[in-house]
This record gives C-alpha cells, structure tokens and sequence, in this order.
C-alpha cells in the first residue's frame, strides 16, 4: 500500500494494535494551542485524528494546549472551536470531550513534584543564554549545570517559592535531570517550568509558572489516556522526551506517532508568516478569503466537506511534500457543483437590444437551478426587449470559431430565445455601447420549433430588473508556488493582483435574497458566495473558484 493513500500507516499501526488486545478503546486527540486561527494543515490533522476515532468506534478529545498565557486569546478558541465543529460536522464525529492543558495544571505540578523527590528534576538559577551555552552540539557534549546537584529538599522549596511568586520572569526554571551528553540534545535537562507572571484566559493570576510543552503534553495525553497521539513530523525527536517523563512518572502509557506536513502551493503555512499578514494589513484579517485559514477558506466559499475530501484524498505521509494547490480547488468545484445553484450575473455590461421584440412586455421564463440535482427544480426569471450580456461575448470582427455574438451571428440567451447580430453601436471612443438584435420567437427554450442551432449559449440579466451587488474576485496570495523557499522577504512574493472589486456587477433579481454563506454558480464565470459584509441594501459575492483551472495555463505561458 503507497503511503500517499489516506491514513494507510496509522490504520496498520492501529488495526495491530486492536489484533493485539493492547487497548480497549482507540482515543485520539487534536491539541491546538489558541495563539491564532487554524489553517488547511491543521484541517489535515483534524481528519485524520477525527476520522481514525470515527472509523474504529472510539473517541476524539479537542484539548487546548494553553501553556503560554502571553500569546494565547479567548478569540482564538472561540474561533477554533467553531471551525473544529464546521469541519467536524463533514466528517461525520465531532470530539467527545474539551480539555485544556491548563485543566491539569495542579496534576502537572504534582507530576514535577514526584521528578523532583526521584531525583529526576532541578531548578536552575542560569539564564536563558548560560543555559544555551552549556547545551553543547551535534558533535560536543553539554555541561552540567552548577545548580545540577542541589538537594531534593532544595529543590522542593525553591520549585514552591517559584509557584509562590517569589522570583521575576527568567530568574529559575525547573528543569529535567537527563543526561547533557545525549546524542537528541532536547534530552539535554530540557526545561520543564518557566517564570511567567502573565494573566492567563483561563486561570487568571492564580499561576506564575507555567510547563513547557514537552512536559504538558505527553502527560495531558496520559491523564485523558489517549492511545494516539498524533503529531507533525517536527516532533519525532521529541518522542524520546515524551517517552521519558511518562516511564518515569509511571503513568498510562500515552505513545506519540508522527506525519508529515502537506503544504500547499502559492501560500505559507507558518502562523508567524500568517500573522504578519494581517499584522501589516496585507489582507483583511485572519479570515480573509485569500488566507489559507479554515475561516478565510469558508469566507470564500470553500464547502467543509471539500476540505475533508481534499484532506482524504492527499493523505498523510512519512515525508514532507508541497501539494498544489489545484487539488484542493478540483475538490471544491467538484462538491459546488452539486449543490451549487446556477444562477446570472453579468460582470462586465454591454446593453442588448432585441428590437423586434414587443416594447413593453416582460415574460418569466422558467430557468432550471441545478443541472446536477434533479430536485432543484426551477425559477422564474423576467425576459424583455432589453437586457445585459457580458462585454467578452461580442466581438466587431469574430474570428473562425468564435461561438458568441458578432455581425450575423447567432447564440442562445441562456433558457431563453435565439437572437441574431444585426447591428452595434459605438461612442465617440470607440467603444460599444448596445447590441442590436432581433430574436426568432418560435425559439424558446423548451419549446423550440426553429429547427435552428446554434453552438454558442450565453447568459444575460433582464435590464429593467437587474440588482447591482458588488463582487470581488479573489485569486492566489503570492505568485510564486513555495515564497518561504524564495530568496529575501516572502512578502515581496505577494499577488498584487490578488483581490480585484467590482463594485457594480449585474445580478438576477432572483439573488436579491440570498444569505450570507449562500452558494451559487454564476454561469459561466465560476463559483461565489455571499459575504459576511454584505447587508439587505448592498450584496457583496466573493468569487469561491473559477470554472476551472487557468492559473496553471498562465503559469506556463510565463
């Protein structure tokens, strides 16, 4: 089996692990920490640990990882829950419990007690440089700590004042006593306690030292008695560690496996690149439409069961790769295009005049909504003399093969009539104002009795009833495929042509009353919804995806 295949390797590990009888109930965990809002990556890891617990019948904990109260945010869980549920609720498992690392910080500290009276933990008076100067290298060992062989009785106390408040930030930390000649240097003594005199979301005041990671989480997974726990491939070296406290604190036996990120093109992934981001204003958030958040992507438009089944189909690996990202935009045109409905919208106006046409008379044709769904039914739409058709669909002088409208040619108005080019007329500028045509009445659509066809089927809105709404094409944030493997500042890389408005587009009136969220197919121009900022007043559509891929076209043309 190709480890490229959906979560192959861990349903090996875990099928094993059910033949044998180790445990009787497979339980995962997804552990963000609320220092920023989620990306498609942690979506990857969200499917898995989420889908593995589906699968085998088991359980699924959402934890927070809240050891750092300087940069962690009540609107960061908020946010994170309420994407967890979004995605969850494609999946088809939602977790069973929410934990948070702070939940346990008593049990933690009682855990640092027990290392300390086995003689396994010390607390160090050496700053954060002196402690970095003694790690050693690769290829030279660390020093021992002159604070390494205090008493266990010294320890204690010095470990309770820490607790206590009696000492500044960075003045001690408590350490793990391992071994400074190690070959993994993060067995090196690695801090376990550090001084933060910072309000915490959750606890307040009541703390002032806070676990690293490396000690919180291997022991938060014991105390929930996960089975696997599940991380990115950076934390394979810190396995070792993890193993370490569990055996020696002689707890449940937690065990830690690891995959590989999926990056993905023509984006960044770090939430350090992603912050600076919206810290610098280059976007208009966390959730613009052009982040690869898992908010900016439902802004867009993006469905949750798209993610998933992009999630699903790229699978997790051993090995680190970067995944274009058209896969994920195949996925999304695949899962709009069932559900979405079709509907009209002309982007870019020229006037269309039917001149035999009888003035004064409007009729509603009957448009069906969705070509994919069979019960999707229909919608009436209004056809008079006048009406709009994008500029694109006509041409002076049409080259073979041009299937839209030009001097004697002929096309079909979308589920309506049949119309012929007679005429144009232009401005003093030479640009086309209206379109003169005449239709052949016998032509309708659904009861065409012409006898005539035409290759070419375009769309156009009823003039005298056409909304306005504004519409904003969204492409991709940076024009280069990896911009942190780029040479300088991986801001220098943006798209400068990533968000272009339209502030007057053409829409049916039948979209005057669609929601926030909703989903629809403008026909022939792509995929949109409707934005968070629209209001009854004014509807703003931001464009999910086109119809297909012609970024890559563009990207070989360069």
């Amino acid at each position: 089996m190709s480890e490229e295949k959906s979560l192959n390797f861990l349903e090996e590990i875990i099928e094993e692990h059910i033949q044998e009888g180790r445990y009787k109930e497979i339980h995962t965990r997804f552990p963000p920490e609320p220092n920023g809002y989620l990306h498609i990556g942690h979506a990857s890891s969200i499917c898995l640990n989420f889908g593995l617990a589906k699968k085998y019948n088991g359980k699924c904990n959402l934890r927070f990882d809240d050891t750092n109260p300087v940069t962690e945010d009540t609107e960061y869980v908020e946010s994170i829950k309420y994407d967890i549920k979004w995605l969850s609720d494609a999946i088809g498992k939602t977790w069973d419990h929410e934990f948070y690392a702070s939940d346990y910080f008593d049990k933690l500290y009682e855990f640092a007690v027990t290392l300390i009276k086995k003689g396994l933990a010390y607390v160090d008076d050496s700053t954060a440089d002196e402690i970095a100067a003694t790690k050693g290298s690769t290829t030279e060992p660390g020093k021992n700590s002159p604070y390494r062989e205090r008493s266990i009785e010294e320890n204690l106390r010095l470990f309770e004042e820490m607790k206590d408040g009696k000492y500044g930030d960075g003045e001690k930390v408590l350490r793990a006593k391992i071994d400074m000649a190690h070959p993994n240097l993060l067995l090196r003594d690695p801090i376990m306690y550090r001084i933060k005199h910072a309000h915490h979301h959750r606890t307040g005041d009541k703390w002032c030292i806070y676990p690293m990671y490396d000690f919180a989480h291997g022991q938060s997974d014991s105390i929930e008695h996960i089975t696997h726990s599940i991380c990115t491939l950076e934390f394979i070296h810190h396995r070792p560690l993890y193993d370490w406290f569990i055996e020696k604190l002689e707890i449940f036996p937690s065990h830690q496996y690891e995959f590989a990120r999926r990056n993905l093109t023509y984006t960044v992934m770090s939430k350090r690149k992603l912050l600076q981001l919206v810290n610098e204003k280059h976007v208009a958030g966390w959730d613009d439409p052009r982040m690869p958040t898992i908010s900016g992507m439902r802004r867009r438009g993006y469905p949750a069961q798209a993610i998933v089944n992009f999630c699903d189909t790229i699978g997790i690996a051993k090995r680190e790769n970067i995944v274009d990202i058209g896969v994920l935009e195949f996925h999304v045109r695949e899962q709009l295009n069932k559900t979405a409905n079709r509907v009209m919208a002309v982007l870019d106006p020229v006037k269309l005049v039917i001149t035999n046409y009888p003035e004064g008379q409007t009729e509603e044709l009957d448009v069906e909504n969705n070509p994919e769904d069979p019960n999707s039914g229909t919608r009436k739409m209004p056809f008079s003399r006048e009406v709009w058709i994008e500029r694109e669909d006509f041409m002076e002088e049409p080259p073979r093969k041009f299937f839209r409208l030009g001097p004697g040619l002929m096309v079909r108005l979308k589920g309506a009539y049949i119309v012929k080019c007679d005429s144009f007329v232009k401005d003093k500028s030479g640009k086309v104002t209206e379109i003169h045509c005449t239709y052949i009445p016998e032509s309708k659509s659904g009861h065409d009795t012409s006898g005539i066809h035409v290759k070419g089927t375009i769309h156009w809105v009823n003039m005298a009833t056409a909304k306005t709404a504004e519409v904003r094409l969204y492409d991709r944030l940076f024009k280069v495929e990896d911009p942190s493997s780029e040479e300088g500042d991986f801001k220098d890389y943006i798209n400068e042509h990533s968000l272009e408005v339209l502030p007057s587009v053409y829409i049916e009136p039948a979209l005057a009353t669609a929601e926030i969220g909703e989903q629809f197919q403008f026909l022939r121009k792509g995929y949109f919804c409707v934005d968070k900022d629209s209001t009854q007043d004014r509807l703003i559509f931001n464009r999910t995806v086109g119809l297909k891929d012609t970024w890559a076209k563009e990207a070989k043309k360069g």
